[in-house]
């Protein structure tokens, strides 16, 4: 007997139009609650990776303090999130939830970014994201390992669809960059969406679909 399939959906430049990080960047920046910072610096020049990113921007930006992260993480998301949810995103998230499919966001980004455009999409707390140690209500500046990143991604989500009964092997996931392969690689139906040069070519080459959401 076969289990039920699922339906996982990158964020970063795939559900949105952007990538979350920038904009929490963008964001912070503009609302002057974070200059030009040296750890915006190794993240754009590529010394450091996403996850890693925004550990160390919410212990700075929040000032330690998870309560004020969700604080944070509403007014940015209300204020500019929003707006960059990708309208093909929203589409096909609706479809595969009209076809009974389990849907999920599975994003390297944090839930401080993750759980409010998955309550936009109605999807509640199916989501995967790279979760951050908080101690006493305050972040220790960790993160919990695996991040959902790379290789991370497949660990999280092979045990998320265990719980639920979900096979892969039916399942989708929807993704604009080639660090999301292993993923792309464990489900049945991989989908490029507004892929990177590195990622069309491979989809191209396999024969897999390459979809616009924006």
């Amino acid at each position: 007997m076969t289990g039920k399939i699922g339906a996982f959906f990158d964020m970063d430049n795939t559900l949105l139009s952007a990538a979350s990080g920038r904009l929490y960047l963008k964001w912070l920046r503009q609302t002057g609650q974070l200059p030009l910072h040296r750890w915006a610096y190794l993240y754009v020049t590529g010394l450091i990776d996403f996850p890693r990113l925004m550990s160390r921007l919410m212990v700075y930006a929040a000032g330690s303090d998870e309560a004020e992260a969700w604080r944070m993480s509403d007014e940015w998301f209300e204020s500019m999130l929003r707006h960059y949810i990708a309208p093909g995103g929203r589409e096909w998230v609706a479809w595969h939830c009209g076809q009974g499919h389990h849907v999920a966001i599975v994003s390297a980004a944090t839930p401080y970014a993750v759980k409010p455009v998955a309550d936009a999409l109605d999807l509640g707390d199916q989501y995967l994201a790279t979760e951050l140690r908080v101690e006493n209500k305050r972040f220790t500046g960790e993160v919990i390992e695996p991040a959902c990143y790379g290789e991370g991604k497949v660990t999280r989500t092979v045990a998320y669809a265990a719980l639920r009964g979900l096979d892969l092997r039916q399942s989708y996931f929807y993704s604009d960059s080639a660090s999301d392969l292993p993923l792309l690689e464990a489900v049945g139906h991989p989908v490029a969406v507004n892929p990177s040069r590195k990622l069309r070519k491979i989809a191209v080459e396999r024969g897999w679909p390459v979809m616009k959401f924006y």
